[in-house]
């Protein structure tokens, strides 16, 4: 983010709230959008710090990457397939938003 944008607002006038939602807020924001939805995925696909902070419980603390390595131990190789597929789709249905929300916001951007 370039600190002068931030200059420009204080020297328009603008309240220091102002300049956070109005300069500071939209040039982030699709970074903010970005890490968003990346520490989301992480958190789906996360199995250790789950398993050691939460343990595994089933129907409580269960997440999906647990769920595969369950069924992959009992040798239900489908099951497994299908949570792999069903955590793929998440992922891909996560980037496929990020991109429409981020190119929506790119058609609003006036060129010269």
């Amino acid at each position: 983010m370039d600190v002068s944008l931030i200059h420009a607002g204080r020297t328009l006038g603008m309240s220091e709230r102002a300049i956070f939602w109005k300069v500071i807020v939209p040039n982030a924001g699709p970074g903010i959008l970005a890490g968003t939805i990346l520490t989301f995925a992480r958190a789906i696909g996360e199995y250790g710090a789950t398993s050691m902070v939460a343990g595994n419980i089933p129907g409580k603390t269960s997440t999906i990457s647990q769920k595969i390595a369950m069924v992959l131990q009992d040798g239900n190789y489908k099951t497994a397939g299908l949570w792999a597929l069903i955590v793929l789709a998440i992922g891909f249905a996560c980037i496929v938003c990020m991109n429409l929300i981020l190119s929506r916001n790119n058609r609003r951007i006036r060129r010269w």
